[in-house]
Parts: structure tokens; C-alpha cells; sequence
């Protein structure tokens, strides 16, 4: 279930994901490609065709009591969302949970699904420990362009909503203004930034748009649908913080861009954290408190019943 990174621009080493694909469908998640290598398509099929995890809390537990684990803080929602509609039935999310505050284990959340306020007595009791944090992506305040952008995720009202009981019951949240895209939510960055500290927010992050392998044609062509007006100017302003490319992978500036357009993102976001108070990252987690859970009984395989069975 976990998988490790060690990229120098992710702010954690070790995730999990309990779901493959995401009903979201955010147009621009650079997430979409890896519904490829299912032979899938990163269109439609990432958004209808999702990989539900089932034994995915049996599999952590597995992974957290082998002799060589050690605790780092275990981000939640690193590729898709673990608040996508998906969770109200299986419940994926908060069996993870329920299994990482068991164990003292820290972890932190990414997600724009206001369904996390379901999850909110695990998350403050870890929280309570310092070992719990979260991230509302919030890509913008616009109702109408939410919904273009992100069909199938929770609403801006709702998501705010989210982190103020987040905030009142004492979970770190920062929120992420992201990913920031030229001249369609790009002049939103202040009103975000004074939105997060009016709601309790304690952080704010941001990325700009990143467009990988398939997502490219994907975004080009829902500029085209609905706003075409502006898809020229906004490739243009993409290109070039992406070194006249529509992606450059480079770990040094793939999160943020380069060049003077990202320069004066990176500084508009910084003089808004200022404003408002906001730091620009969580506090870090609490890693002292992990105890191994007791390994799982083994399973029996079918040869094994079956010779039992004949005994008899």
C-alpha cells in the first residue's frame, strides 16, 4: 500500500492511495496519465472507471508491522482524492485511519472532498497528538468555473465550510491554491489567501498548472470549450514558465514554474501569506508516538483447507 518517493519537491516520502482514478474529473490533474498504464484512458475512463482498493487497510497493516518500518508522516491523497464520492460506500479512508491512529502513526491529508468533516474525530484525536494535518485544495472561489473545472468535486462554499470545522477542532489545514492557472483563477490568489486565514487556515501552498503526457491535449481542449477567448493567452503564459514547453518535469521548477511570470506568482503568494499571517508550510509531525500493530494471522491458502477438509 505505501509507496515512497524521494523527490526533492514533495514535502513527504511515503503515501498512500486507496482508490485508482478519481470522480472528481479535475481536467487538469496530473494524475490522469497513470489511468494509462491500466490501459485505460486518462479521460473519461480516470473519471468513471475507478480502482477500489478493497483490502487496502489489511495491506497497511501488513506494511506497518514488518520489523523494517519506520514512521514518517503518511500522506493521504498524493494522486487521487480520498474523499471522492467513492468513500461514502466503501469507507476505504477511514478504515486507513482508524488503523493509523491505532498504531501513533502521523499522518497528513490532500483532498477537495468536504466529505473529510465525516472523518473529523479520527483526524483531531491525531491532531491533538501533533500527528495529523491537512490541505483543502480550494482552485477557486467561482462556483460556476468550479464546476467546469472540477465537475465532481465539492463546492467552493463546502470546502471552506470544511476548513473552519477543521480549524475549530484544533487539525493544522492549509490550503492549497492550486494549481494556479494564467488569467483564469491566477487573479484569485489574494481573495484565497484572505479567505484561508478568515476560515482557519494556518498555511497556504500553491502549484502552477502542470500538464503531463495526456493531460495536455485533455486541458487544450477544454480551453477551447470554454474559453476560447483566452486559450491562446493562456498557453502562452504556461509555456512560458515551462521553458516554452506545455511541461518540464525538472524537479527544481515543476512545481512552480520559472522565469519572470512565475517569479511574480511565487511573490504574490508570498506577500499574501504575509498579510494575512499565513506560514508557508504545516508544522511538522509528531513520528515519536508509532507503535507496530500486532501482524496480521496468516492466511490460510485453498490447498491448505482443502487438506484439512480431507482429514476429515
Amino acid at each position: 500500500m505505501l509507496s515512497s518517493n524521494d523527490s526533492p519537491d514533495v514535502p513527504f516520502s511515503l503515501s498512500l492511495n486507496p482508490y485508482r482514478g478519481c470522480e472528481h474529473g479535475c481536467i487538469y490533474c496530473y494524475a490522469r496519465p497513470s489511468h494509462a498504464w491500466l490501459d485505460r484512458s486518462p479521460g473519461l475512463d480516470f473519471e468513471t472507471e475507478i480502482e477500489v482498493k478493497t483490502n487496502a487497510v489489511e495491506r497497511l497493516r501488513e506494511e506497518l508491522a514488518r520489523p523494517g518500518h519506520r514512521p514518517s508522516p503518511i500522506n493521504l491523497g498524493a494522486v487521487t482524492d480520498p474523499y471522492q464520492p467513492a468513500e461514502r460506500s466503501w469507507r476505504l479512508s477511514r478504515g486507513l485511519l482508524e488503523l493509523l491512529v491505532e498504531t501513533g502513526h502521523p499522518f497528513t491529508i490532500v483532498t477537495k472532498g468536504a466529505g473529510i468533516v465525516q472523518d473529523l474525530d479520527l483526524i483531531a484525536r491525531a491532531a491533538a497528538l501533533g500527528r495529523a494535518a491537512v490541505s483543502i485544495s480550494l482552485t477557486t472561489q467561482d462556483p460556476r468555473l468550479a464546476r467546469l473545472l472540477e465537475p465532481r468535486a465539492s463546492a467552493p462554499h463546502a470546502r471552506w465550510a470544511a476548513v473552519r470545522r477543521l480549524a475549530e477542532a484544533g487539525v493544522p489545514v492549509a490550503v492549497n491554491a492550486a494549481p494556479i492557472i494564467p488569467f483564469l483563477n491566477e487573479p484569485e490568489i489574494e481573495r484565497i489567501a484572505a479567505q484561508a486565514a478568515a476560515h482557519g487556515a494556518v498555511a497556504l501552498h500553491y502549484t502552477v498548472l502542470r500538464l503531463p503526457r495526456e493531460v495536455a491535449p485533455l486541458f487544450r481542449q477544454w480551453l477551447q470549450d470554454h474559453v476560447p477567448e483566452r486559450a491562446e493567452r493562456i498557453m502562452a503564459r504556461l509555456q512560458s514558465m515551462r521553458g516554452g514547453r506545455d511541461n518540464d518535469s525538472d524537479f527544481r521548477h515543476r512545481m512552480h514554474g520559472e522565469g519572470p511570470w512565475a517569479a511574480l506568482i511565487a511573490q504574490r503568494v508570498e506577500q499574501a501569506a504575509a498579510r494575512h499571517g499565513l506560514a508557508r508550510r504545516l508544522p511538522r509531525l509528531d513520528c515519536s508516538g508509532f507503535r507496530p500493530p500486532a501482524p496480521p494471522p496468516r492466511r490460510r491458502s485453498a490447498a491448505q483447507d482443502t487438506a484439512q477438509v480431507e482429514l476429515f
